[in-house]
């Protein structure tokens, strides 16, 4: 299919530059894909919308403050977005400007009034136009831990403003981990409460995260036109023994029904069933579109996307292409925030698989 094809009209002024006031205030947007039908709810209505007795598979994993500001050694400006940490203490990063962060290269970690808190230091050319980098402080390499007391939150480039405090608490779940190294929040997430992951527990539903490491794979926008020849960035994920207990019979015995809360999970799981038992941790490079049928999840609960991403492609492979498109034009009718702090979709009967 032609990446094109995934194409729809969204005002700017429908790109939500901050949170709602609440995490569950967000609206709900609820589209059945085997009967084709839609319906607006809120986000603290999920409750009722959740089948009872559900196995909810959020991404638990903690997003990283990623961005390192870099002033180079000529004067200039740059800017290294951390993905994951490699094996002898660097990174994979994505650096700007590439041209001038080559191999051999260094720059300087600053802080808004330009004082220096580490160096970066360009090792290595990877594929993809990456990078391997190592950040240098006064007491030697830094860990992920140290590189969050002196960087900032990636923030996707669609909001505009700096990241604040308000972000800081905001731009990432209540139930994260206390580790991975996502460098972009599992966005379904953000919109739960304690108080509404307890409603849901209730009902008889489980709660039960698994984690992917959220990285180019899910928000690096497709250039190639054709679907086929898009490549996704591999990330990694892992499943813990306490939602394989209860995934696995799930699955194979199809005995209770399963929520995907965001795509990450979705994928994670996809990724990790291989028809009888679910891998507890690898990676991925999966790319769900248009003719994939589902496996595991039942239903999905998902943020809205970018016109021509993988995302918007993913939805559209679960509600076919046709409802997708209708489905975000009474969005944009309706004027639902989009992206990451946006309004939520709830996809019911997501394992209809049509075309």
């Amino acid at each position: 299919m032609r990446r094109s094809a995934f194409h729809f009209d969204l005002p700017p002024e429908l790109i939500a530059q901050h949170p709602a006031e609440r995490r569950d205030g967000a609206r709900l947007l609820v589209a059945d894909a085997a009967a084709g039908t839609l319906r607006h709810a809120m986000i603290r209505d999920l409750p009722d919308l959740v089948p009872p007795g559900a196995v909810c598979v959020p991404n638990d994993v903690k997003v990283r403050h990623a961005r390192l500001p870099l002033r180079r050694s000529g004067g200039g400006t740059g800017e290294a977005l951390l993905l994951r940490a490699l094996p002898g203490g660097a990174f994979e990063a994505l650096v700007r400007p590439g041209s001038r962060l080559r191999p051999g290269k260094h720059a300087l970690v600053v802080d808004e009034a330009g004082s220096v808190l580490a160096e970066v230091q360009i090792e290595a050319a990877l594929d993809e136009g990456l990078r391997r980098v190592r950040v240098v402080g006064p007491g030697g390499d830094l860990d992920w831990d140290a590189v969050d007391a002196i960087g900032r939150l990636p923030l996707p480039p669609y909001i505009a403003h700096p990241a604040d405090a308000e972000d800081e608490g905001r731009y990432q779940t209540v139930f994260h981990a206390a580790e991975g190294e996502a460098v972009a929040a599992p966005t379904a997430g953000l919109h739960f409460t304690p108080e509404l992951i307890g409603a849901l527990r209730a009902r008889g539903c489980a709660w039960e995260p698994v984690r992917l490491h959220v990285g180019l794979g899910t928000f690096r926008p497709m250039t190639a036109e054709d679907l086929d020849d898009h490549v996704m960035h591999e990330e990694r994920y892992e499943v813990p023994e306490a939602a394989a207990a209860l995934l696995e019979p799930a699955f194979r015995e199809r005995n209770r029904p399963v929520l995907a809360v965001g795509t990450t999970s979705l994928r994670t799981l996809e990724a990790a069933w291989d028809g009888e038992r679910l891998a507890r941790s690898g990676s991925t490079r999966l790319f769900i579109q248009p003719g994939y049928r589902l496996r595991t999840a039942d239903h999905l609960l998902t943020n809205f996307h970018l016109p021509e991403s993988t995302l918007f492609v993913l939805v559209s492979a679960l509600l076919g292409l046709d409802f997708a498109q209708e489905a975000y034009r009474e969005a944009v009718r309706e004027r639902y925030r989009f992206f990451s702090y946006g309004d939520a979709m709830l996809i019911l009967g997501a394992r209809a698989g049509r075309d």
